[in-house]
């Protein structure tokens, strides 16, 4: 039996075991609950990612019908595209979006703004690879004074690591553009053709957008934000679902899981497969693909993970207060990772800590 084959065989006992565990595990919910009918009615899970690597864990199982092979049969998949955080969160306060893998920041921000109620995180999905890509001229912090840098969204992951780093080097910022750097949040692709037109002069962003700067657009990295957290350890992209959809169908949750850390195996043990199934669903969604030497050279600076790196929250919830994103950094009930770790118990993997 070729090598593929036993991969092949091997995630897909995996997914077949988690789904049956979630189908029969309707009496252990994720708020430590009983449950209810609502486990076995007829259900549409709305899940919400990005045509981004940051997100490749997703963007893999609906590739590979991972998610829907591991769904209960009450319950239908449905995905749904965002460009940004704060627009999957939005989604989740219309009650049109169930589960959602986005960022650390926009997570917090949501958590704070419905006062605890509305998500929580339950997953990891990504860590590391964001970076302060800048113009070759650009040297030294001081260079920056008085230019226009980007980042994806205002109150983004990336955009409150910008605002930190710029404050430490005695550099102001305001959430209207104001200040000794000027920032101007906007869409990655945007931010390319700017970069590349030089009218700004850097950019905090995630991969594969900090390699195509470079590659692209001519740039050099000045900052990787993974030397300013302990270890070298941050979160990237997690997974939040909405607090009701969470207690009212903690079996589908569970299976969802189990569907991520499934993906993240495949991605582990055959990254060549990975990244092109990860190019296929961006070029289904954004109608170009990568270019395979920008693909391969970012996918060097991301860490697939199913913890979330829950300890890397204070600081990013500290972060965020004091440049002025956060009004508070309560994060107590912020993570419940029971369906995690009964999925990573199902795929014989060790359970991972909320804090």
């Amino acid at each position: 039996m070729s090598r593929h084959r036993r991969t092949a065989l091997v995630i897909a006992s995996l997914v077949a075991a988690v789904a049956l565990v979630a189908g029969c595990g309707q009496d252990d919910t994720a708020s430590g609950g009983t449950a209810t009918t609502a486990d076995t009615a007829p259900v549409t899970v709305r899940v919400g990612y990005f045509p981004n690597l940051t997100h490749a864990p997703a963007l893999v199982a609906v590739h590979d019908g991972l998610f829907a092979k591991a769904l209960p049969k009450n319950a239908t998949l449905e995905t749904k595209t965002f460009n940004a955080g704060p627009e999957a969160v939005e989604a989740i306060f219309a009650g049109t979006l169930d589960v959602a893998y986005l960022g650390p920041n926009p997570a917090i921000n949501a958590f704070q703004k419905s006062k605890g109620d509305a998500v929580r995180v339950i997953s990891g999905a990504a860590s590391g690879g964001a970076f302060f890509v800048v113009q070759p001229g650009i040297t030294t912090a001081a260079d920056l004074k008085g230019t226009t840098v980007a980042d994806p969204k205002l109150g983004g992951t990336q955009d409150v690591a910008l605002r930190t780093w710029l404050a430490g080097q005695g550099l102001a910022t305001d959430t209207s553009g104001g200040g000794d750097v000027h920032i101007a949040p906007q869409e990655n692709a945007d931010t390319l053709a700017a970069f590349t037109a030089k009218t700004i002069s850097g950019a905090w962003v995630p991969e594969p957008w900090a390699t195509r700067l470079v590659q692209e657009g001519g740039g050099k990295i000045l900052v990787d934000e993974a030397t300013l957290w302990p270890g070298g350890k941050y979160p990237t992209t997690v997974i939040v679902a909405s607090t009701p959809f969470l207690k009212a169908h903690p079996a589908i949750v569970t299976a969802l899981l189990g569907a991520n850390i499934a993906a993240i195996d495949a991605i582990g043990k055959n990254p060549a497969a990975a990244q092109v199934a990860v190019n296929a669903e961006i070029e289904k969604v954004t109608g170009k693909k990568l270019k395979d030497g920008v693909i391969t050279a970012a996918w060097k600076n991301l860490t697939f993970t199913s913890d979330p790196v829950a300890s890397a929250f204070k600081k990013a919830a500290a972060d965020a207060k004091a440049v002025g994103l956060l009004q508070s950094t309560d994060l107590n009930g912020l993570f419940d990772l029971s369906a995690l770790n009964r999925a990573l118990g199902t795929a014989g993997q060790p359970t991972v800590p909320a804090s």
